[in-house]
């Protein structure tokens, strides 16, 4: 299977901006935009005009590098936004949203998505009590996500669960309860420029 295996910190400095790949490290003082804000390379302390391509370009790099997605299932996502019923940047959110993977970030049971996958992939995750290993499952409202053993993850400090997610502690899992809006969303991503940059 494809995936990126270079430095993550690079990725971020390319952006310009905290992608979170990292967990608790991309808080800490040992952040590299925080270090070395520039673009990493020879050629990263330039400044030049960005066109409006450019700018496209960038925001959905940005978008497939937070969810940890290579460009054909991410074309795929756009696709299938532009194909459905209402407003496709919403749609587009909705769908990353979703994956399980990002469910299980958003969920705390998981520092970065990386590892939210790592643990899917060794079968430590229940979806509807069924053991589920794909990380990029789409899951949909009324779902549940119960990991099989808490021994073996990392619960994020500090959580502060989404509004779409609703957590039973008693049971100790977490229940996909309505689709995520724009304004639930966190990361700052221009979904109207990456609609625009696959419409051309």
């Amino acid at each position: 299977m494809a995936r990126y295996t270079g430095p993550k910190c690079r990725l971020c400095r390319r952006e310009g901006v905290k992608l979170y790949l990292k967990g608790s490290r991309c808080e800490s003082d040992k952040c590299a935009i925080a270090k070395k804000a520039q673009a990493p390379g020879q050629h990263g302390t330039r400044r030049k005009s960005v066109s409006e391509y450019g700018k496209q370009l960038r925001e959905k790099q940005k978008a497939k590098r937070i969810y940890g997605i290579l460009e054909k299932q991410f074309k795929n996502y756009v696709n299938k936004a532009l194909s459905s019923k209402g407003v496709s940047g919403e749609i587009l959110m909705q769908l990353l949203e979703s994956r399980l993977d990002n469910m299980v970030y958003r969920s705390g049971f998981a520092v970065s998505r990386a590892q939210a996958r790592q643990f899917i992939r060794r079968g430590l995750f229940n979806v509807n009590d069924r053991e589920v290993n794909i990380p990029s499952r789409t899951l949909k409202i009324g779902d549940v996500i119960k990991p099989i053993s808490f021994e073996k993850i990392h619960l994020r400090e500090g959580i502060v669960l989404p509004e779409w997610l609703e957590a039973n502690i008693k049971e100790r899992y977490v229940k996909y309860s309505r689709l995520p809006m724009p304004e639930d969303t966190q990361e700052k991503v221009d979904v109207q420029a990456i609609i625009e940059f696959y419409s051309r």
